[in-house]
């Protein structure tokens, strides 16, 4: 039988701390305040290895309208994303798709996306996406995209380093649930 991970309180919610099966409520583990980019929720310890998914990553994200889940970009394995909550535009392979609740988008290997909120309220996003291929140096990368860069969402020069494509941006910051963010 495989063990259940025992869950750790920190300073910015519960955190699993081995690679067992576990139960944890979003609001109870830590999120990354994402400045322009969201809140995050992934789930797994923030701050090490101790249980990270190795195979598929599941995370939530809140976007408040005009923000952005990502930049634009392809990944060498298949993501997912279903919207629970809110509007959100989707770029997609240079085209613009409106999201609404319950909508599924479905980006096989290599596919270039991107979410951003939209609407008048924030939009909650489920993200899972596989980990054969996609850590590492070769994960994929962030490609030039009009669509994408009309709602700040897109690179001017292609780029493999995240850090390179995120520079905009201020650090995230862990931690813990912003009360009434999943519409307590």
């Amino acid at each position: 039988m495989l063990p259940e991970s025992p869950l750790e309180e920190t300073d910015h919610g519960l955190v699993p701390t081995g690679k067992g099966w576990f139960v944890l409520n979003a609001r109870d583990a830590p999120w990354w305040e994402r400045g322009g980019r969201g809140f995050l929720c992934e789930f797994e310890d923030p701050e090490g290895d101790r249980s990270d998914f190795s195979q598929v990553g599941v995370n939530i994200t809140v976007l408040p309208p005009g923000e952005v889940i990502a930049m634009y970009h392809w990944e060498v394995d298949q993501e997912d994303f279903l919207v629970l909550a809110g509007e959100a535009v989707l770029v997609v392979e240079g085209e613009e798709r409106r999201l609404r609740p319950w909508d599924l988008v479905h980006c096989p290997p290599r596919t270039e996306h991107v979410i951003v909120g939209a609407g008048t309220t924030p939009c909650v996003v489920v993200a899972v996406g596989a980990r054969v291929g996609s850590t590492g140096p070769a994960w994929g990368g962030y490609t030039v995209d009009e669509t994408a860069l009309r709602h700040g969402a897109g690179v001017e020069r292609e780029t493999t380093v995240p850090d390179e494509a995120y520079a905009r941006f201020p650090k995230s910051t862990l931690t813990s649930y912003p009360e009434g963010l999943l519409g307590d």
